[in-house]
C-alpha cells in the first residue's frame, strides 16, 4: 500500500514508488538519489522542520514540501549486501560532489603552489594549482563540487562545461568511499563525456570506522578504470595518486570505462531527439550526451537548443521530451542500479549493524531542542573565544604600534611636521589597524573551518531550517548567513548556493544585518574603552539586536513582499570525521589574505584620505576639510549625543568599517580620550548606528553583481540608513528619560 513519505514512521525502511512534481525538482531529486525503487528510512521528523532521512548510504535533509511528493511502500528489512597530452603541462581536472574531501586532495597535491581567483566572466570561486612528480609538471583544476552534471546552478554549469569545453587531459574523479553509492553517481555521468579518468577512492579511513570495506582492485575491474584508495586527510594515497597521474599521462595504464548503458525503451526517443537537435547543438558538445541530458530535464541545454533552433524543431523537441516526462527519473534510477551493481562487486558490508559516530552525535546534534541548544553553544563559544583570545593580542599589537609613531614622532628631527604626521599617522595608522585585526580575523575563521570540515555545518542548517522557514527561508540561507559573520562580501556571494531566485534575493537583502568581523572588531574595542568588564555583554547584546532584526525583516519581506512562496530544501548531511590541519589551514590563509588584500588597497587609501583630510589646509583637525564636514553634519549627531567627528568615522566607514577605529584615532590620537567627549549612553548609541549602518562598499558591489539589480542595491542601503539612525536616536533618547 502506498504511503506519503511524511506519513513513514522514524526507523521504518520503504521502497520509493513515485515521485510528482515539476521537471526541476524531479531533475534535482534524481541527483539526490531519490528514484523509483530506492530504498529509503527516515531517522528524524519534526512538527514542523525538514525530515532527516538515509538513502543510498547517504543522510539527506528533505524540506516537508518535497518530501510531500514523495510516495513509498513500506518494506522489510533486508540483511547487508555482500560480496567480493603531452607529459609537460598536463591539465588535470578535479571533480567530486560536495564533502567527499575533494580539498584535502587538491591542497596535498599543490601545497603552497595554488591561486584562487574566480572563473571568467563568472563570480564562481576558481581554484588552480600545480606540482611536479618526477620532472613532470601537472596543471590542477579544482572544479566546483557538484552532485550532478545537471545544470541546475552555476557552479554545475561551470563544471560541467570546463569538462566539454577545454577537455582536460584527465579526470581525477574524487568519491567517498564511506558514501559510495551516492558519490558514484557523478562518475557514472563523468564516464559518458569523453575523457580519461582516475578515480580517487577519498576517505577510506571514514569507510573503515563504518564497518565497511572496499576492495579498490575489484572496484577498478568493476568500473574500467585506475582506482587509487586514500585518506587524503591523513596524506595516504597521495604519492600512488600522482603516480597513477604520471601514468595516465604516459598512456601506461589501461582505460576501458564500463558505461552505464541507456535503457532500451528511451533509445528511439535518444535517436529522435539526437537527429532533431544534432544541428545546433552547441560546438563541443556530444550529440548523444545532449540529448540524454535534455530527457534528464537539464533546463540550461534546452535554453541553448531553443536558442539556436528554429521554432518548429523546439517545438517538436519539447513535445517529445513532455510525452517523456517520466524517464528523469527512469534514467537515473537506471544509473543507480548500475552502481548498485559496481557496489555489490566491491564493497563488504558489515553482517552486524552497529551504531556509528554520526548516528550517536546526530541524536543530540539534529534533535529539535538539543540541536538549537548545542548550536547557540557553539555560536557563544565561538564569539567567545574569539574575542578571548583574540582581544588581548589585539591590544597589544595596538601599543606596540603606537610606541612606534611615538617614537617616529620625537626621533624624525629635521623631518616636515606634515611628511612626520604622514607616516606615523596616516601610513603606519592604516597598516597599524589592519594588522590588529588579524587576531580576530584568524582565531574566526579557523573556527568556521573546523565546523565546515568535520560536517557539522550541515547539522547546522538542518536544525535552523524550521526557523529559517519563518522567513521564507532553509537551511541553506543559514550558511552563508553564517559566513557573513566573518565578512559580508563573501556570504552575498556565497547565496548561490540557494536554488530559488526569490530565496536567494532575499537572504542577499538580509546579510547586511549580520555583524561582519570588522564591524565586531569596532565594537570590541570601542566597548572595551567605555564599558571594561561589561564589554563582552554589550558586543553580544548588539548580535542579537541584529540577530532579532533580521529574522523580523525577513518574516516581513517574506510575507508582504515576496509573496508566501514555498523555498524547496534538499541537502546531504556528510558524515562526521576528524578535521583536516591542512584544508582549514587553507581555508584560514585564503580568507585572511583576502581580507589583507582589500585591506592593502581599500582601507590603506581610505587612510591616508582621512589623515589628508583631517590634517590639510590647516594642519588643524577642528579647522581641516574633515571637521568643517563634520560639523555641517552636527546638528544629525546632537539628536544622538554625539560630537561630529564620531559622525565622519561613520562616514569613512562605507569604504571599510575598520576604518572607524582609523578615523577615530587620527582625530583623537588616543582612544581613551573619547571618554572625556563622550558619555556611555552616547557610545551605546553610537555602536548601534555603528552596528547597523550602511554595508561597506565591497558588500555594496556584491550585492549589486548578485542581484543585477541597481534598485535592490539602493533598497539595502537606503534601509539600513533609516534603520540605524532610528535606533541609534531611539537609544539615545529614550536613555537620556532615566
Amino acid at each position: 500500500m502506498h504511503c506519503n513519505l511524511l506519513d513513514l514512521q522514524p526507523e521504518r525502511a520503504a521502497v520509493v514508488q513515485r515521485i510528482e512534481g515539476g521537471k526541476t525538482l524531479l531533475s534535482r531529486m534524481a541527483a539526490m538519489g531519490f528514484t523509483p525503487g530506492a530504498m529509503i528510512t527516515v531517522i528524524r521528523r519534526g512538527d514542523h522542520g525538514p525530515l532527516l532521512v538515509s538513502l543510498r548510504g547517504s543522510r539527506v535533509a528533505l524540506g516537508q514540501g518535497e518530501a510531500g511528493h514523495i510516495f513509498v511502500t513500506l518494506a522489510e528489512a533486508k540483511p547487508p549486501a555482500s560480496g567480493v597530452a603531452s607529459a609537460n603541462n598536463f591539465t588535470i581536472a578535479l571533480a567530486g560532489q560536495p564533502n567527499v574531501g575533494k580539498s584535502s586532495v587538491f591542497n596535498s597535491l599543490t601545497g603552497l603552489n595554488q591561486h584562487v581567483g574566480n572563473w571568467t566572466g563568472k563570480t564562481v570561486e576558481c581554484k588552480t594549482g600545480a606540482f611536479t612528480y618526477k620532472d613532470t609538471n601537472f596543471n590542477l583544476i579544482d572544479l566546483p563540487g557538484t552532485y550532478s552534471l545537471t545544470a541546475s546552478s552555476e557552479e554545475e554549469r561551470i563544471a560541467r562545461d570546463y569538462i566539454i569545453q577545454q577537455r582536460p587531459d584527465l579526470i581525477v574523479a574524487v568519491v567517498n568511499a564511506a558514501a559510495l553509492e551516492h558519490s558514484l553517481y557523478l562518475v557514472a555521468e563523468i564516464l559518458l563525456l569523453p575523457a580519461p579518468i582516475v578515480l580517487a577512492l577519498n576517505m577510506t579511513d571514514v569507510a573503515e570506522q563504518e564497518g565497511l570495506q572496499v576492495e579498490p582492485k575489484v572496484l577498478e575491474a568493476a568500473l574500467g578504470i585506475p582506482v587509487v584508495p586514500m585518506a587524503a586527510s591523513r596524506g595516504a594515497g597521495i604519492p600512488e595518486l600522482e603516480e597513477a597521474i604520471l601514468r595516465m599521462s604516459r598512456h601506461e595504464l589501461p582505460f576501458e570505462p564500463r558505461r552505464p548503458s541507456i535503457l532500451p525503451a528511451h533509445k528511439p526517443v535518444l535517436d529522435q531527439l539526437r537527429d532533431l537537435i544534432g544541428p545546433y547543438v552547441p560546438p563541443g558538445y556530444p550529440e548523444d550526451w545532449v540529448a540524454l541530458k535534455l530527457l534528464e530535464g537539464d533546463e540550461e541545454l534546452s535554453r541553448l537548443i531553443d536558442a539556436s533552433a528554429p521554432p518548429e524543431v523546439s517545438e517538436k523537441v519539447h513535445a517529445l521530451l513532455y510525452q517523456h516526462e517520466d524517464a528523469i527519473l527512469d534514467i537515473a534510477g537506471a544509473r543507480y542500479e548500475w552502481v548498485a551493481r559496481v557496489i555489490r562487486a566491491a564493497v563488504v558490508e558489515p553482517q552486524v549493524t552497529r551504531v556509528g559516530l554520526t548516528t550517536r552525535l546526530d541524536r543530540v546534534l539534529t534533535h529539535p531542542i538539543w540541536g538549537t541548544v548545542s548550536l547557540i553553544a557553539i555560536l557563544g563559544a565561538t564569539f567567545w573565544l574569539t574575542y578571548q583570545v583574540g582581544s588581548p593580542i589585539q591590544a597589544w599589537l595596538s601599543r606596540l604600534l603606537g610606541l612606534l609613531a611615538e617614537s617616529m614622532r620625537a626621533n624624525w628631527t629635521g623631518v616636515p611636521k606634515w611628511l612626520v604626521e604622514f607616516s606615523a599617522g596616516g601610513v603606519l595608522g592604516g597598516i597599524g589597524m589592519v594588522l590588529t585585526f588579524l587576531p580576530i580575523l584568524v582565531i574566526f575563521f579557523f573556527i568556521l573551518g573546523l565546523m565546515e570540515d568535520t560536517g557539522y555545518m550541515a547539522r547546522a542548517a538542518y536544525v535552523t531550517d524550521r526557523w529559517m522557514h519563518m522567513m521564507g527561508l532553509h537551511g541553506k540561507s543559514f550558511l552563508p548567513i553564517l559566513l557573513g559573520f566573518g565578512c559580508n562580501v563573501p556570504a552575498v556571494m556565497g547565496t548561490r548556493i540557494i536554488e530559488s531566485p526569490r530565496a536567494r534575493l532575499l537572504t542577499t537583502l538580509l546579510i547586511p544585518l549580520v555583524p561582519c568581523t570588522a564591524r565586531m572588531a569596532v565594537i570590541t574595542v570601542l566597548a572595551g574603552v567605555f564599558f571594561g568588564a561589561n564589554a563582552f555583554w554589550i558586543a553580544w547584546g548588539l548580535v542579537g539586536l541584529c540577530l532579532v532584526l533580521l529574522a523580523g525583516f525577513g518574516f516581513l519581506l517574506h510575507h508582504f513582499f515576496f509573496g508566501n512562496e514555498h523555498v524547496p530544501f534538499i541537502m546531504e548531511l556528510p558524515l562526521y570525521h576528524l578535521p583536516n590541519r591542512r584544508t582549514i589551514g587553507f581555508y584560514v590563509k585564503d580568507n585572511v589574505l583576502g581580507f589583507l588584500k582589500k585591506a592593502g588597497t581599500t582601507i590603506l587609501v581610505a587612510s591616508l584620505v582621512v589623515w589628508g583630510l583631517s590634517y590639510f589646509p590647516s594642519g588643524n583637525v577642528m579647522s581641516s576639510y574633515l571637521g568643517q564636514a563634520g560639523k555641517f553634519l552636527e546638528p544629525v549627531g546632537k539628536i544622538m549625543g554625539l560630537p561630529w567627528p564620531l559622525l565622519v568615522a561613520l562616514l569613512t566607514s562605507f569604504v571599510a568599517k575598520e576604518n572607524t577605529i582609523a578615523t577615530l584615532g587620527i582625530l583623537y590620537g588616543n582612544l581613551g580620550s573619547l571618554t572625556g567627549v563622550v558619555t556611555p549612553l552616547a557610545m551605546l548609541a553610537f555602536l548601534v548606528f555603528q552596528i547597523l549602518f550602511v554595508p561597506c562598499v565591497g558588500t555594496v558591489a556584491a550585492i549589486r553583481q548578485e542581484t543585477h539589480s541597481w534598485k535592490w542595491t539602493a533598497a539595502s542601503i537606503g534601509a539600513q540608513l533609516a534603520l540605524s539612525l532610528g535606533l541609534a536616536t531611539a537609544v539615545y533618547q529614550i536613555g537620556s528619560l532615566f
